[in-house]
């Protein structure tokens, strides 16, 4: 919680009344965080493989599946649009450092890919990967999408990780209607 946190600090990510949501929920930190961001009139919507066992307030709903076979309709019933995606999804890790950044770069593709059926216009992605030879070819991605796209190191993360986070901000535009503005 505390690297979103930080980065909410600085990026303003998250706002009062907002819809976020979040992928690789588990075990429950972020959504606790969002839920707090959002207040009650906002939504935060989890999606990890493993069940959220953390309490959680009225506005936070969870779902337990896949990311890669959820498909953008089944988020969609629970909201037209999200103002923010936050991911926080990793592999499964072999300690075979460029079969785990190329599984991390599939994921983060996904978020994306998602990103661009679920987001409002000027929305928010944040997606956690480790660095590896795609990273910079994401960054590139996001960059087509959104008005402004960087690399988040926060300062909760240890300087040997190769975690790090990919963030984008204003999106352009795509499929999603734009989701009511917050009261």
């Amino acid at each position: 919680m505390y690297k979103l946190e930080e980065i909410d600090r600085r990026f303003r990510l998250l706002r009062h009344g907002g819809r976020v949501l979040d992928l690789g929920c588990a075990p429950g930190s972020w959504l606790q965080y969002a839920a707090r961001r959002v207040g009650s009139g906002g939504l935060v919507v989890g999606l990890d493989r493993a069940a959220i066992t953390v309490d959680l307030p009225a506005q936070v709903v969870t779902l337990q599946g896949d990311v890669f076979a959820i498909r953008p309709a089944q988020l969609r019933e629970r909201a037209d649009a999200f103002d923010a995606l936050l991911s926080d999804l990793a592999p499964d890790t072999s300690g075979i450092k460029h079969a785990d950044a190329a599984r991390s770069a599939d994921l983060v593709r996904r978020v994306i890919e998602l990103g661009r059926e679920l987001l409002a216009p000027g929305g928010h992605l944040l997606a956690k990967v480790f660095e590896g030879p795609e990273t910079n070819d994401l960054l590139a991605e996001l960059r087509q999408d959104f008005a402004t796209a960087q690399r988040v190191k926060p300062r909760g993360s240890r300087k040997e990780s190769k975690e790090t986070y990919l963030l984008g901000r204003g999106f352009r535009g795509g499929s999603a209607p734009a989701a009511a503005p917050a009261p």
